[in-house]
């Protein structure tokens, strides 16, 4: 009998159900029986974690780091690649594919992503992926200090064919540093924060552009207040807007506020884990340095059928300059819209905290 891969199981009231599939694993573990669990990866190299063959599905990777250069969480790129395609389907810094925002590391727990003890320093994802003839998770050190020590496990399913209605996992990084905004010169601070009108959406932060058919589950986004002042500065207010099929402003899918997509309220100053949307850095004082939101569309994911761009305003009317960084998750038919070209790993880095 043929094993078709049906993706399902996941959830409590989907376990009693049977399947037919065959449980696999690849990790880092000691190949000559000892207890050196892991695999170096020098300065400016490269290592294939995973190069699975045939149809199957990976549905958790585990990976923790021991590197001494302070900004490895960004300056190491993640790449998955689906069914021998050119183009990754997944290119992100390692630390921002999990949630990791700032190359900084925080425990935090949600459904897909977690970031576990000691010190966030688990990276766990537990985003499905499927692929039907081949799959290649590459990590790449670009870093100027050797990887001394990478572990890792990337659990699989393995089918004889893959189901005809399962899209591909998607995953891409982004950053505006700053992003163009106004002078606060000559205006109150209340007309700097909530004056000004936006009826175009032209000039929002883009998180994702993508083409073909899919459907997007989410993002991590990861704010660096630039702002110096005593007053009002909370760095959101700016509303979401997701344009889908190519539709005008105003599009559908139209927000209230940056806090109100990542579904919190009032300006948050709170660090906060959920299922399906938290605060992973809240920032200091004043909303000042760093901060990381999440939003997974779980139960409620965003379909398209020629093409997406998911956007948010960086402050109200796009007044705000600040640094700006994201990685969208999404699932798609193939081929998909080449990512933008991964910025140089000195433009990468995190800025220093103000």
């Amino acid at each position: 009998m043929k094993v078709k891969g049906v993706i399902g199981g996941s959830s409590l009231r989907e376990l009693p159900r049977l399947r037919s599939c065959r449980r696999r694993r690849l990790s880092s573990y000691d190949r000559t029986g000892g207890n050196d669990d892991y695999v170096a990866i020098g300065k400016g190299r490269k290592a294939t974690i995973a190069s699975i063959e045939g149809a199957g599905c990976i549905t958790h990777i585990w990976m923790t780091i021991q590197c001494e250069d302070p900004y490895h969480l960004r300056k190491i790129k993640l790449r998955m690649y689906w069914d021998d395609e050119d183009n990754p389907s997944v290119e992100t810094p390692i630390g921002d594919f999990f949630g990791l925002g700032h190359g900084l590391y925080k425990d935090f727990v949600s459904l897909p992503l977690a970031a576990s003890p000691q010190d966030g320093r688990g990276l766990n994802c537990f985003f499905p992926m499927p692929f039907s003839r081949r799959a290649e998770i590459v990590v790449d050190n670009q870093g100027e200090s050797d990887v001394s020590e990478f572990y890792f496990y990337v659990d699989y399913e393995e089918y004889d064919e893959l189901g005809d209605d399962l899209g591909r996992f998607h995953a891409q990084w982004r950053r505006e540093n700053p992003t163009e905004g106004i002078s606060d010169k000559g205006l109150t601070n209340y007309e700097y924060i909530f004056g000004g009108t936006n009826t175009t959406g032209e000039g929002n932060y883009v998180i994702l552009d993508a083409e073909g058919k899919g459907h997007y589950v989410g993002c991590v986004l990861s704010i660096h207040n630039l702002r110096k002042t005593f007053e009002f500065n909370w760095p959101g207010m700016g509303d979401d807007m997701i344009f889908i099929d190519g539709e005008q402003w105003p599009p559908s899918l139209h927000g209230t506020g940056t806090e109100d997509y990542f579904n919190t309220a009032w300006c948050p100053r709170d660090g906060y884990n959920g299922p399906y949307h938290g605060i992973i850095l809240p920032g200091g004082y004043n909303w000042s340095g760093k901060i990381t939101y999440y939003r997974f569309h779980v139960e409620d994911p965003i379909y398209f059928h020629k093409s997406i761009k998911v956007t948010i305003e960086h402050g109200h009317a796009n007044r705000r300059s600040d640094d700006f960084s994201s990685i969208a998750y999404w699932y798609q038919t193939e081929p998909h819209k080449r990512f933008p070209q991964m910025p140089p790993v000195e433009e990468g880095v995190p800025r220093r905290s103000l």
